[in-house]
């Protein structure tokens, strides 16, 4: 019995093993070029409904906070605005180890549907809570519950969303398909913005408090229901299709085995999604508060200014996406981080400067190297993870480090600006989290870029690229040395439970 266990154990760990010189026609998956980027837009829609949901709460932190917690003053109330911001985050590892585990098994197309619909109802949720005014303390706690709520749906969201993007999309366009999923989160964030803006410039401050706030949040339930059913209308990936074939039924990997075989691509990952974030949530999520609670800038022209850099971003992370694919997303990434250690200070002098030219070029800078992040990340981050792991072992690892360094970067700059009484705070923190992310991605990062994702057969867009393919099978098959190794431990690890039984 326990030999016959260790082999569906090892059956469910390994793909159906190819020889490293060999490959054939019906190997290579052809991908549909109309299927991937109807993809790729069900996917960015749900993107952009998440984002949405953050941005309407960044850039309403500030009435929020008078809403929620008036009997605090205005810098310690824009903390515990943030901090409720950031509570979410707390929830997000335990929900993508749900849903991850869940998309690992039931596929990726289905648990996307239902972190979406979760979230559109917490979203709504928000909006329907009463003020502290009407029912005191009450109100804040339904506050948090929502927030909580949001932040389990949102861990099983976006490493499903890259997941099913990159499983769905030709490897000679992962990059800049794959970059389509950060246009959804631009163009979440730009609506969400764009709507507060313009109420706030409609209706004005005591009005924006008094009722105007609740407003992007109803909003949002109508565009969470769109996703919904353009998601329901979506294909499951050829990667889960294929692994599905070839797995046995009811054999799953673990949260166990996704620890213990898989812990070097996870310790990376959690690395990389750490400088990812902290530059991310710097530029799209503090930046509003900093311009206006901490330089004194205009609110409505602070928002003004940071809407127009997200719609300039759009182009620019496309841009980063396309020349990932070609000169390698390692590469783009790389000159992302020596730009921010280099000229994360001058940008924050400039931002700092109260010339609104300056403001803006400086704002600028930094949104150019998240750009070049967010344009390669959605393809690198699952290429690190081999197919029957992959939403599993990357929704654990990009939701650890979101919650512990990514939402937690505006409420840890406030602070820290608040305690230090230094404005270059955030300058300061990017450069650190930049240098750390420079050594990790130079030495135990591989590009990937062009490849087939790990434990995946190759994917092209035209069958007149499947003998380019097959004649280099090395090339196609380059993880299979890596599978080797992990199947390797499995079996010395089952010898010795043997040996011990």
């Amino acid at each position: 019995m326990a030999e016959k266990s260790n082999n569906k154990k090892r059956s469910r760990l390994s793909f159906k093993k190819k020889s490293k010189q060999t490959l054939h026609k019906d190997d290579v998956t052809v991908v549909d070029t109309q299927v991937a980027k109807k993809a790729v837009v069900g996917t960015a829609v749900g993107n952009a409904m998440e984002w949405f949901d953050f941005g309407i709460y960044s850039y309403l932190a500030a009435t929020i906070g008078q809403v929620f917690f008036p009997e605090l003053s205005g810098p310690v109330q824009l903390i515990y605005s943030f901090a409720t911001f950031a509570v979410a985050f707390l929830v997000r590892p335990i929900g993508g180890m749900f849903f991850g585990m869940l998309g690992d098994r039931l596929g990726r197309k289905k648990v996307l549907a239902m972190t979406l619909t979760l979230m559109a109802l917490s979203t709504l949720s928000i909006g329907l809570i009463p003020s502290y005014a009407s029912i005191g303390a009450t109100a804040t706690i339904l506050l948090l519950v929502a927030r909580l709520v949001q932040g389990f749906s949102t861990g099983g969201e976006y490493a499903g969303a890259m997941t099913f993007i990159a499983e769905s999309t030709p490897d000679k366009r992962r990059g800049v398909l794959s970059s389509g999923l950060e246009m959804g989160t631009l163009i979440g964030y730009i609506a969400g913005s764009g709507i507060v803006t313009l109420l706030t410039f409609i209706l004005g401050s005591d009005t924006m408090v008094d009722w105007g706030w609740r407003i992007p949040f109803f909003i949002a339930a109508p565009i969470g229901f769109v996703g919904f059913w353009l998601r329901n209308r979506l294909e499951e990936t050829p990667a889960f299709e294929a692994m599905e074939e070839s797995r046995d039924d009811n054999e799953h990997v673990s949260m166990k085995d996704i620890l213990v075989y898989h812990r070097k691509p996870l310790l990376i990952g959690l690395i990389v999604v750490f400088f990812y974030n902290v530059v991310n949530y710097m530029v799209l999520s503090y930046m509003p508060s900093h311009l206006s609670a901490v330089l004194g800038y205009g609110e409505t022209k602070g928002l003004l200014l940071i809407l127009i850099v997200m719609v300039l971003m759009v182009p620019i992370v496309l841009m980063m996406g396309y020349f990932g694919d070609r000169i390698g997303a390692k590469r783009i990434i790389q000159g992302g981080l020596i730009g921010l250690i280099l000229l994360s200070i001058p940008a924050f002098l400039l931002i700092g400067s109260g010339n609104t030219l300056l403001v803006f070029f400086g704002v600028m800078l930094l949104a150019i190297f998240s750009s070049s992040f967010q344009g390669t990340m959605p393809s690198l981050l699952p290429s690190l993870f081999f197919t029957e792991v992959r939403y599993g072992a990357l929704a654990i690892t990009y939701n650890i480090s979101a919650s512990v360094f990514g939402g937690t970067t505006p409420l840890l700059v406030s602070w820290l600006i608040n305690a230090m009484s230094n404005r270059m705070v955030p300058a300061y923190y990017l450069i650190f989290a930049s240098l750390i992310g420079i050594m990790v991605v130079t030495y135990l990062v591989k590009d990937t870029s062009g490849k087939p994702l790990r434990g995946s057969m190759p994917a092209v867009a035209e069958k007149e690229d499947i003998e380019e393919v097959i004649e280099e099978p090395e090339e196609a098959l380059w993880w299979e040395e890596e599978k080797h190794e992990i199947d390797q431990r499995i079996e010395e690890s089952d010898d010795d439970n043997n040996n011990n039984s």
